[in-house]
């Protein structure tokens, strides 16, 4: 994980949330009282993001000592302590919702993400994420994917190629798509392709694609499509996938899952601070 990018984002969060000041804080304590907490899982899921809550307190207070009891894709059950925390009591108040807020969305992600591998895990498929993400937090909800067990599609619009049905409007067809992008780019950039139907993997397949994106196929046509291809190239699957028909999906043969959800509607784990 990238601590230049993880530590601006922090930064942002921690000045949104106290602004000029913690009145509530600043007020009541003198500033020398120090206090002991743990964090504690009240929800049963899967840990993501405990680094990243470890480092908000080091940004507001070097000397806060914070001992991760679990790592990133452990399972918890309620009650369980994540992590110990000691400090000047000033500043654990301080970083407490932020640091909360993002753990609490991580392991939310990496829950929901182990969820649907398990379902899966009969089939030789990856559960990939998309880019359907909370805007700012990109890098935070991927690799809270990955610590449920799941893999990352494309970070961003610079990753590879991925032709979808704008693009193919735009331009008038997929074979001429593909062949504009081949002329351009280097050898070394993979092509994706997105077919709705049939008669467009037909056309797909004719390509020098990479990849074939699925859209929005009921189980049948994806059967179809499988056996069209034929290991000709990788097949990702994607569109409204979630937990009551990926096991249906995967049973096509198809390489790749691309569930939106993971991180476009996740619940967040519920994880709380407490001083003794």
């Amino acid at each position: 994980m990238n601590y230049l990018i993880i530590d601006e984002f922090i930064r942002r969060a921690l000045i949104e949330d106290i602004n000029y000041e913690d009145i509530t804080t600043d007020t009541l304590l003198n500033g020398d009282e120090i206090s002991k907490g743990n964090l504690i899982a009240k929800d049963a899921g899967v840990v993501s993001g405990i680094d990243v809550a470890k480092r908000v307190f080091q940004i507001l207070d070097p000397n806060v000592v914070f001992t991760a009891m679990k790592k990133d894709g452990d399972t918890v059950k309620s009650g369980d302590i994540i992590a110990k925390i000691c400090g000047n009591s000033k500043s654990i108040l301080k970083g407490e919702r932020v640091a909360l807020n993002i753990m609490q969305r991580m392991s939310g992600i990496a829950t929901k993400t182990r969820n649907i591998v398990n379902l899966v895990k009969d089939y030789n498929v990856k559960i990939v994420d998309t880019r359907k993400t909370l805007p700012g937090f990109r890098i935070l909800d991927k690799y809270s994917v990955t610590s449920g067990g799941g893999y990352n599609h494309r970070f961003d619009l610079s990753d590879f190629v991925m032709i979808k049905d704008n693009h193919i409007k735009a331009v008038g067809s997929i074979r001429e798509a593909v062949k504009r992008v081949k002329n351009k780019l280097p050898f070394t950039v993979k092509i994706e392709v997105e077919v709705e139907s049939l008669k467009q993997l037909e056309e797909a397949v004719s390509t020098e694609a990479d990849v074939i994106m699925l859209d929005n196929m009921d189980i049948d046509t994806m059967k179809k499509a499988v056996k069209f291809i034929d290991g000709r190239f990788k097949v990702e699957a994607s569109g409204n996938i979630n937990e009551k028909n990926v096991k249906s999906v995967a049973s096509t043969g198809i390489d790749f899952i691309s569930i939106g959800c993971l991180t476009h509607s996740v619940k967040a784990l519920d994880i709380s601070l407490k001083f003794y």
